[in-house]
């Protein structure tokens, strides 16, 4: 059948992402360290072994803020960097929004449930929200209330139907979804962000590790079952978003966690990344409201999501200081400033023209004339921006280059979802 043949190729895209994903010492166990903050101006962190669950603490432990025993070697951390201080972007007025979007330079709360909100960082829910959107509109089978260009695409009823769907859809994927990615990265990067970030909720201590490990599973849990109510929904006779969500469950995993921790190895933690902000919820949308059985259908999000390392490398440059301080072989650290910088542009850069070629090559020149005219203001913002200083300019070339890349990436699933492909009825 049409579903079973779809199923395969998803299998068989799913574990090319794994393996492209993992790196080749990924079964050789290495300790990871874990930041642990003493009351002392000692500039000694001790690596301690990380547990799932909450372990009891105990008296020999209150001079720790993170009760675990201590398993591996001292890792010795510049005093300098461990000195947290003010936290001086938060003054700026728009600490209390940061917050609560959950991005760098925001200000402090006492509040739980504004803390869990950062934990997940809504900020990071709109790529996510968008590739569903994508997805459906690669699918052709998305209704409107009223369609404007069409006049048999007018049923309200219908159309309703449809965003309703996509709407829980969006939740999956932004609350649920990448928020268990948020606050498992956020848990595991405790030791970094104490470099990086002192100010975050869990290294700052706003937070208990039973509150945050509660809120990874009640996470993980909602957003498994909201999948499989899906499909439920969908009439899927194969679980397609449940199978998906936990697929992309599973990367989130293993890109923050010991002992594989792929965002510790440049190449195949950047990937990672960019596949599950772009591919996985393009995937999950094209499902609800269509059927996955072109090679396309996994091509396309695929090459968008070498463009997705190269966003994931700009996430890197302000993380340089603390990622080599502990010996992370992020992108940046591995091939410098000036290396790195290069492979990011490049990589979003080739990756869309090569995207308008194939548009190009299968007859659709508007579409490919619209990708192309999207790419010359991220070429400009390159060359003014990123190449120039990736570390200072970062969030401000994100903000200026990344919609134009998104709505490229909406302009390809339209014409995907539009085009006359050979063998259609």
């Amino acid at each position: 059948s049409h579903e079973s043949i779809a199923m395969t190729k998803l299998y068989i895209a799913a574990a090319a992402l794994a393996v492209i994903a993992t790196p080749s010492s990924a079964f050789s166990f290495q300790p990871q360290s874990t930041f642990v903050r003493h009351p002392t101006k000692s500039s000694e962190m001790r690596a301690p072994t990380l547990n799932m669950i909450p372990t009891k603490k105990t008296d020999s432990d209150e001079a720790s803020f993170f009760p675990f025993d201590s398993s591996s070697k001292p890792i010795t951390v510049s005093s300098s960097l461990l000195e947290a201080g003010p936290n001086e972007e938060a003054e700026d007025g728009d600490g209390g929004i940061k917050q609560l979007l959950g991005i760098r330079g925001a200000s402090e709360t006492d509040d739980i449930w504004k803390i869990r909100l950062q934990l997940t960082k809504p900020v990071t829910w709109i790529p996510l929200v968008w590739g569903v959107m994508c997805g459906a509109a690669a699918s052709g089978n998305y209704h409107w209330f009223w369609n404007p260009l069409d006049e048999n695409d007018r049923n309200i009823a219908l159309g309703l139907n449809d965003a309703l769907k996509g709407f829980v859809t969006m939740i999956l994927a932004g609350p649920f979804l990448t928020g268990f990615t948020q606050t498992i990265n956020d848990w595991y990067d405790r030791d970094i962000d104490a470099i990086n970030e002192p100010n975050r909720p869990i290294p700052s201590g706003r937070i208990s590790e039973g509150q945050v490990i509660a809120q990874i599973w009640i996470l993980l849990i909602g957003g498994l079952g909201l999948s499989y109510g899906i499909d439920a929904w969908c009439g899927h006779e194969t679980p397609t978003v449940f199978l998906l969500s936990v697929f992309g469950s599973i990367i989130s995993y293993i890109y923050s966690a010991p002992p594989l921790k792929l965002k510790n190895n440049g190449w195949q933690g950047s990937f990672a990344l960019g596949a599950s902000y772009i591919s996985l919820p393009w995937w999950c949308g094209q499902a609800v409201f269509g059927e996955l059985d072109r090679p396309v259908y996994f091509i396309l999000p695929v090459l968008y999501s070498i463009a997705g390392l190269g966003i994931a490398i700009v996430n890197d440059f302000k993380s340089i200081e603390g990622d080599r301080e502990l010996g992370l072989n992020s992108l940046p650290v591995a091939f410098g400033i000036d290396g790195a910088k290069y492979i990011c542009a490049g990589c979003i850069t080739l990756t869309q023209l090569g995207v308008a070629l194939y548009l190009l090559s299968i007859n659709e020149p508007i579409y490919a004339a619209i990708l192309t005219g999207l790419l010359v203001p991220q070429v400009y913002f390159q060359a003014t921006l990123l190449l120039p200083d990736p570390v200072a300019n970062d969030v401000k070339y994100q903000g200026a280059s990344q919609p134009f890349l998104v709505f490229g990436i909406l302009a390809t699933a339209i014409c995907v979802g539009h085009h006359d492909w050979p063998g259609m009825a």
